[in-house]
């Protein structure tokens, strides 16, 4: 696939539609529910898709620090681009999820895509936004769904310059 047909980070958000407060006493109880919440392509499993999200999170936390967490699963669950997406929903209460920081979870961005290339380019446009304090503060306070969306537009538009 090249560059010009991969989804933008705010398409994948936009698919992943709209952000949800989600409960869970732990990573598997709220990935779990996350996973009954959201809209998944027909093609996908829910149980195969938890089963790979939570081996994933057996190897290493996908909690990536200041409070956010970002599971996946190892390998892909689609092999269609149009079905990518970008969950982001937010914990009732702070989730322990072992992040290296030390720090508890209040935000999960779910990420899955089609094939690795696809993931480690969602991944390393997210990971830009979750190292701008803005973008962070945002999530931390649960800005409207319209606000994030906003912050990720601008950036994206200002890439294609």
């Amino acid at each position: 696939m090249d560059k010009t047909t991969e989804p933008g980070l705010i398409e994948l958000v936009k698919r992943g539609g709209e952000f949800r407060t989600i409960p869970g006493a732990g990573p598997q109880e709220y990935l779990t529910n996350l996973l009954k919440a959201i809209e998944l392509p027909p093609k996908v499993n829910r149980k195969a898709l938890l089963s790979a999200a939570l081996e994933r999170e057996a190897l290493m936390t996908t909690a990536v620090g200041n409070g956010i967490a970002l599971p996946h699963p190892r390998n892909p669950v689609i092999t269609e681009s149009a079905e990518q997406l970008v969950s982001i929903s937010f914990t009732e209460q702070e989730l322990d999820w072992g992040a290296l920081d030390g720090k508890s979870v209040h935000t999960v961005i779910l990420i899955i895509s089609a094939s690795p290339k696809m993931h480690l380019h969602t991944l390393s446009r997210i990971n830009f936004f979750c190292q701008q304090e803005s973008f962070r503060m945002q999530l931390r306070n649960r800005a409207s769904a319209r606000e994030i969306l906003k912050t990720i537009e601008e950036n994206e538009r200002a890439w294609s310059v």
